[in-house]
């Protein structure tokens, strides 16, 4: 049987670790997962979220101004519930609380941005009526 060497032994092992540390660490025991959608707490009191929200109902108001419809252009409340995903850049979704022009009752809608912020860059995904009620 062939005798290996440590000179040769030491570094393989030392690759080994190497590799074992950086490509096995789950990624979310840097904070949070990779790719997973994450609850982003304390909505009502973060500015950056509630500066997000009225962007989305803004956008959606020129997008209906663009089709010269303002039946439905709305007015912003608050967000009431955020989670955030990370992609290439940081995807928002966002339940908003708004009322229309007509009625000042509020309605729920649910907004999917995303936010590279290297680019000054945001650009809305979806806006739409939500389907179910906020659930805090």
């Amino acid at each position: 049987m062939a005798k290996i060497s440590t000179k040769i032994l030491s570094p393989i092992l030392f690759l080994l670790i190497i590799y074992t540390l950086f490509f096995t660490t789950p990624s979310y025991s840097l904070g949070q997962k990779v790719g997973g959608i994450t609850q982003i707490k304390d909505v009502k009191n973060n500015k950056e979220i509630q500066e997000l929200g009225k962007y989305c109902v803004e956008e959606h108001n020129r997008n209906l101004q663009k089709k010269k419809d303002s039946n439905g252009l709305l007015s912003f409340s608050q967000v009431v519930e955020a989670e955030k995903q990370v992609v290439s850049g940081i995807k928002y979704y966002l339940k908003i609380s708004a009322t229309t022009t007509s009625t000042s009752k509020p309605k729920m809608f649910d907004a999917v941005i995303v936010v590279k912020s290297w680019e000054k860059k945001k650009e809305l995904l979806n806006f739409s009526p939500s389907s179910s009620p906020a659930t805090k």
